[in-house]
């Protein structure tokens, strides 16, 4: 049986189209390179700075003191470890840094820099 057709092979139809708030947004890439931004207008006309590629992140040294330091590689990405050979960075994931292993803690998709914490060997 066909999807989308009646026992007697006409078509449904739908009854309205999705409104903007309804439709899903377009998914954000995150990939490592020359650091670049993109403003976007969100609901209530805001603005939200989202992150499309980067190779700085700041990292959480000790209790209270951040570093920024350069990304070199992509590590591991629990998420699908097919990502991590794209170098796609998300929340989660283990980069290789100039200060040594740290993992990913925000969503760089949604905001316009990444944070990360050191990890122990």
């Amino acid at each position: 049986m066909n999807l989308g057709r009646k026992i007697s092979g006409g078509k449904y139809h739908k009854q309205k189209k999705k409104k903007l708030y309804e439709k899903s947004p377009q998914e954000n890439k995150v990939l490592l390179g020359e650091t670049k931004r993109k403003s976007l207008r969100i609901r209530g006309g805001n603005k939200k700075t989202i992150l499309l590629k980067t190779k700085y992140a700041n990292i959480l040294v000790s209790k209270n003191k951040t570093q920024k330091a350069e990304i070199k590689n992509v590590l591991e990405t629990p998420q699908n470890r097919f990502l991590a050979r794209q170098n796609r960075l998300m929340k989660g994931v283990l980069i290789e840094t100039s200060l040594g292993k740290a993992r990913i803690t925000n969503r760089p998709s949604q905001e316009g820099h990444i944070n990360a914490v050191l990890v122990k060997e």
